[in-house]
């Protein structure tokens, strides 16, 4: 057990005491949280992130299904003492389909699971790698010259991100902390996040990070909280500067967000997995018209995104508002894909180079 899993311990039991303490003096047991909503986002000038402000929610055992909650607590808190102590892991699909056997705590929906191991992550100050509980989804992969020590089943292994890895990359795990993970050194010059696999392969063909000597993160989408942490230490660690690159359309917008600001639903821990210095080097409006590229009309689902964003405090500054404006003017987006327009080549050697040019970094 290291010192994390240690505090994450303590700190569990603390919670589990003092719903003890007030049930034994007679009280109802209440729990008190953040609200989970976009109102209730702050910025944190410390750590030039979004967090929780102070707005609240109380959970309290006074009705059926505020009981029900605080008994899946104790339960949860259990189950990861166990694990703890086993040194075993577990998915949230598994706690998930473990709770079948919780009687009236079991979680009807995995979704009811996760949100309950948020709430411990907010309540204790811990983060849900310490209590042992990972996603189903793994992280995604990572190719560059960097230098990683990583936990193996025979212990701390060395790699090399180009040299020792196949070409999909090394494969980020979900412990990023620095007790199973150190980034040991690197002479790259910057980072570069990428959404999608397709333009992840491509700018590895086109030897990219070799050639302009950068860090490749494949985002595989959402990314998952391991890679944003990973960024994060890439930033703070190797003083690396951090770009985004994704497709043109709000829900990539949001994604290059949460790299940035951090999630709404990760706000508790925005200092922990945010990247505020990120730069976003995705298509823009202003790149559909100036690099002429083919477009999709916008879905009434993107114009609805688009227009939460607008009132989104993340997505407040000057550039954001006027490139989502720009987009619902123009009814367009576009993909990264959209480049090889000009041929598979094109996004290596024309258009990266310009908008890293632009923003300082080559």
């Amino acid at each position: 057990m290291n010192e994390r899993q240690k505090k994450a311990l303590d700190n569990l039991t603390s919670v589990v005491e003092t719903t003890y303490n007030q049930l034994n003096d007679g009280e109802i047991p209440v729990m008190n949280l953040p609200l989970r909503a976009k109102k209730n986002i702050e910025f944190d000038p410390i750590h030039d992130v979004w967090k929780y402000g102070s707005l609240q929610t109380t959970r309290t055992a006074k009705t059926v299904q505020g009981a029900q909650m605080m008994l899946r607590t104790m339960y949860t808190a259990e189950f990861i003492n166990e694990m703890i102590d086993q040194g075993k892991s577990s998915t949230l699909r598994e706690m998930y389909y473990i709770s079948e056997g919780w009687h009236n705590a079991k979680f009807h929906t995995q979704d009811e699971g996760n949100l309950l191991a948020e709430d411990l992550e907010i309540i204790t100050h811990c983060m849900r790698e310490d209590f042992k509980l990972r996603p189903e989804e793994s992280g995604a992969h990572v190719y560059g010259n960097v230098d990683f020590k990583t936990m193996t089943k025979k212990g701390m292994k060395d790699f090399n991100c180009i040299d020792d890895v196949a070409e999909t990359g090394f494969a980020i795990p979900y412990n990023c902390e620095k007790e199973t993970f150190e980034i040991v050194k690197t002479d790259a010059k910057f980072v570069m996040a990428i959404e999608t696999g397709g333009m992840y392969a491509r700018l590895i063909e086109n030897g990219f990070p070799e050639k302009f000597n950068c860090i490749l993160v494949h985002l595989s989408g959402q990314p998952a909280r391991s890679t944003r942490r990973l960024i994060k230490r890439l930033n703070e660690e190797m003083k690396l500067p951090i770009t985004v690159f994704t497709d043109g359309d709000p829900w990539s917008f949001r994604i290059y967000g949460s790299v940035a600001y951090g999630a709404i639903k990760t706000a508790h821990i925005s200092d922990f997995l945010a990247t505020p210095t990120a730069q976003f080097i995705g298509i823009t409006p202003s790149d559909i018209l100036n690099y002429d590229l083919p477009t999709d009309k916008l879905t009434d689902k993107d114009v609805g995104a688009l227009n939460a964003e607008l009132s989104d405090p993340r997505f407040a500054d000057e550039f954001w508002v006027n490139e989502i404006q720009a987009m619902l003017s123009m009814n367009k987006k576009a993909e990264q894909q959209a480049l090889a327009k000009y041929g598979l080549e094109y996004v290596t050697n024309t258009y990266l180079p310009e908008k890293l040019t632009n923003l300082g970094i080559l």
